[in-house]
Parts: structure tokens; C-alpha cells; sequence
């Protein structure tokens, strides 16, 4: 689509970084101000917010690995390569990895594990929405051949260049499957938030319904690797099934217990 905002020589301004960046300020914004009316400190949540984002990248890379080694392991320097740099990974990796920083660091300053999650779940959903804007521009996470009215194609030799997406074939546009799927969802949880709820009834949601939306546009994005088991499913499809399993204990166990009207404070243990 516009996977360079500019170019000066050999240097080039990557629109998928941009929106990325994006996406993080405006999902720091937001939790930030969640986190306000939480009573949680805001500048222990932003620099967990920090820790996330760093620990979701580092995650998202590390999946990625593992579903495409034998073609890492064959060119060992495509470790280190400019392609792999700007490659969006996995984000199911970067979620799993950032729960595990997020939990460690929420421990480790007394933070409530699932307050502070639910102030977080609305901004990773817009950021993420956001974030998907960038693959639709750079060409990765590209979708099966449609032939849907609302297919689209990539013209840009840049994008094939960069990510190998097909150029002048009509594609699902799964990228804004989910940019769309993300941002009702933002705006879902944004309403939760505002309503009485007990702690980890919102990230509940998001894990709940964010799988649920993944899982189905799995089925329309096209995979680079074998489908493992021998079954019609993708890896990134059982991750989603974990998750969502997850996010409906999560629900159940916050429908069971009444619900809170008063903001949680900083130093309160969940």
C-alpha cells in the first residue's frame, strides 16, 4: 500500500513503525488516564507501559522465529537482517511475553495485578488497532486470495520488497478485519471500564473477545507455515483458543462476585 512515508538516498521513514509508535502513545494515553480513575499511580503505570511495549516486541520477534526456523536456520543471517527489524512478529508472543514482564513488575511495586490490567486492556486494543494499520501499509499479515468485492491489492514493489506479499492479486484485507475488530472492541471496553466492575472483569473481555475475533480472521490470512497437528488450524489459532479460555474464566469469575463502585486503590491486592 505505503510502506515509506519518505525516502532521502538509502534511508527511509517505514510507515509501519510510525503507526506502531502511534498506536503505543495513544494506548499509553489512554491507560494512563484509566489508571487515574483507578487510584493507581500513573508513573509506576507508565513505566510498566514501557516494560509492556518492550517485552511485546521482544515476544512478537521470538514466535516469529519459531514458526518460520527452518528458514532462519537456513539463512542465519536473516536473524539480524533490516526485514526482520521492521517484521511485525507474532503478536500473540508479544502479549503472552508482556503478561509475564507486566506480572513481574506489577509484583515487584505492589501494583494490583488485575486492576492495573483492566486499565490497560482498552489501550492494547486501540493500539493494536492502530498498530494493524502499519501492516495493511507495509504488506505483511496479508490475506488468501478473495474474490470479494472488498478485496483489495498491493501495487507497491517496496511492500514485496519488504514483507513478500503478492502484488496485483485480490486479497482478504485482514489487517482491516482486525483494525476494525480492535477498535469497536476499544470502544467496548472504554464503556466497560466506565460502568461498575470488579477487578479483572475488562482484561476478562478483551482476552475473551480479542481471540474470538483473531481466531476467525486466521481463517482468512494466509500462512507461510504448515498447519500443525494435521488439522485445519493455525499455531497462532490455538494460542487464541488459550487466551480466550482465560479471558471466560476471567468473566465468569467477576459475574460471580458483586460488583465494585469504588475506585481501587493504589496499594490494593487482587
Amino acid at each position: 500500500m505505503f510502506p515509506k512515508l519518505f525516502t532521502i538516498g538509502s534511508f527511509y521513514l517505514p510507515t509501519y513503525g510510525v503507526l506502531v509508535a502511534l498506536g503505543f502513545l495513544a494506548g499509553l494515553t489512554v491507560t494512563v488516564r484509566l489508571a487515574r480513575r483507578s487510584g493507581l499511580n500513573p508513573e509506576l503505570m507508565t513505566n510498566l507501559a514501557i516494560y509492556v511495549a518492550l517485552a511485546g516486541l521482544a515476544g512478537a520477534k521470538l514466535l516469529m522465529f519459531v514458526f518460520d526456523w527452518p528458514e532462519f536456520a537456513a539463512h542465519p543471517s536473516e536473524f539480524f537482517s533490516l526485514s526482520t527489524l521492521q517484521a511485525a512478529g507474532v503478536f500473540q508472543g508479544g502479549l503472552i511475553l508482556a503478561v509475564i514482564v507486566a506480572y513481574l513488575y506489577m509484583r515487584k511495586q505492589g501494583l494490583p495485578f488485575l486492576a492495573a490490567s483492566d486499565a490497560f486492556a482498552p489501550g492494547i486494543a486501540l493500539g493494536h488497532s492502530i498498530g494493524r494499520l502499519g501492516c495493511l501499509a507495509a504488506g505483511c499479515c496479508w490475506g488468501k486470495e478473495c474474490t470479494r468485492p472488498w478485496a483489495i491489492r498491493f501495487h507497491d514493489p517496496a511492500a514485496y520488497a519488504l514483507t513478500g506479499v503478492p502484488l496485483e492479486v485480490p486479497l482478504h484485507p485482514s489487517q482491516l478485519y482486525e483494525f476494525s475488530t480492535e477498535g469497536i472492541l476499544f470502544a467496548f471496553l472504554y464503556w466497560q471500564f466506565g460502568r461498575a466492575h470488579e477487578p479483572g472483569r475488562i482484561i476478562g473481555l478483551y482476552l475473551l473477545i480479542s481471540s474470538i475475533a483473531r481466531f476467525a480472521i486466521e481463517f482468512t490470512r494466509f500462512h507461510e507455515q504448515a498447519l500443525p497437528f494435521g488439522l485445519p488450524l493455525s499455531i497462532t489459532q490455538w494460542i487464541a483458543i488459550a487466551l480466550a479460555a482465560a479471558g471466560a474464566w476471567l468473566v465468569m469469575r467477576t459475574a460471580r462476585v458483586p460488583k465494585m463502585s469504588t475506585p481501587v486503590a493504589a496499594g490494593a491486592r487482587s
